[in-house]
């Protein structure tokens, strides 16, 4: 008997998918920003909020369908211990959703950020309760780690505006504390153990997500440029400009979905800019956006080319390790 290879696909559709999303959403809330500085046209922004929106809810579909007929495999995924931190994707990709969505229909920003902040907490206690209760070796920790904790930080950018201010702190709060926690170690485990895999070197680029979207999320709670706050902004440049140091490690690594992880960080850095010159009228946020934005564009579009290149190829959607 054939195996129906809709089917075989659909079992194994990969959780990071939704990463796709979340560096178009970033890319999104980008488009938005530009706009509302009339820095450009206002269809580029609803065109890819129109595209991002139908590719988020195409995936998730699928992801319910393979839950419903492979549940074994869904719970592969919410088990593993290098996939279960990319669970908070999905969350994540409600909670971008509803940012870009926020100042054009508050009415749909609203429900998107409900549903994304509970499934959001469901998957942060899991996870975290799995670091403490599980072994783990040094191996298994790669910068992915900080999905999780991204989710939490992005919770305050809708949240301030539909919840009570202590609910975006709690969950500000929770996201930093951990930052800084996992921060340690993946320094120690980036100098003092061998080299990550080649699948996870683009996740090297989401140490640059924490303090970028710090910096927005202090800003909608706190309203205030202070020390707290510029120091995250530029925690968020040097981090940008030690990546462009580290390009050898990155640079001939094959492609893997993973690919995408370039994406959202480099999305969140150029909106952080976006936020201090619309704060500070410091002309060089201005050009570092223009940058952002140029070097966004230029990896999703590259990264796009090979993610299609490669579901065509049909080497997506196969078995993983």
């Amino acid at each position: 008997m054939k195996t129906d290879p809709t089917e075989s696909r659909l079992k194994y559709f990969p959780i990071t998918s939704f990463s796709i999303v979340m560096g178009l959403s970033g890319l999104t809330i980008a488009l938005s920003k530009f706009y509302h500085l009339q820095w450009l046209p206002r269809w580029p922004y609803f065109a890819l909020l129109a595209g991002t929106s139908i590719l988020f809810f195409l995936f998730l579909t699928f992801y319910l369908l393979k839950s419903v007929l492979y549940p074994e495999e869904v719970k592969k995924d919410y088990r593993h211990k290098i996939r279960m931190n990319f669970m908070p994707t999905i969350s994540i990709s409600f909670l971008l959703l509803s940012i870009a969505y926020l100042a054009l229909w508050p009415f749909l920003s609203a429900p998107l950020w409900l549903i994304g902040t509970a499934l959001q907490t469901i998957f942060s206690f899991h996870i975290i309760s799995t670091w403490i209760m599980h072994e783990f070796e040094i191996d298994h920790f790669s910068p992915a780690w900080f999905i999780p904790v991204v989710g939490n930080i992005l919770v305050p950018i809708s949240g301030v505006e539909f919840a009570p201010l202590p609910v975006s702190a709690f969950y500000f709060s929770a996201g930093m504390f951990f930052w800084l926690i996992l921060s340690t170690i993946i320094i120690y485990r980036l100098i003092f153990h061998k080299t990550m895999p080649k699948k996870l070197m683009p996740t090297l680029f989401i140490f640059m997500a924490p303090p970028a979207i710090g910096f927005i999320s202090y800003m909608r709670l706190t309203m205030s440029y202070d020390l707290i706050s510029q120091s995250l902004l530029l925690l968020g440049f040097f981090i940008f400009i030690l990546l462009g140091f580290l390009h050898r490690i990155y640079r001939k690594t094959p492609f893997f979905l993973s690919w995408w992880a370039y994406t959202f960080p480099v999305a969140a850095i150029t909106i952080a800019s976006i936020v201090a010159f619309q704060i500070t009228k410091f002309a060089p946020y201005k050009y570092f956006s223009w940058m952002g934005m140029s070097l966004l564009i230029g990896i999703i579009a590259t990264v796009s080319f090979f993610t299609i290149k490669n579901i065509k190829n049909r080497t997506i959607c196969v078995k993983e390790d």
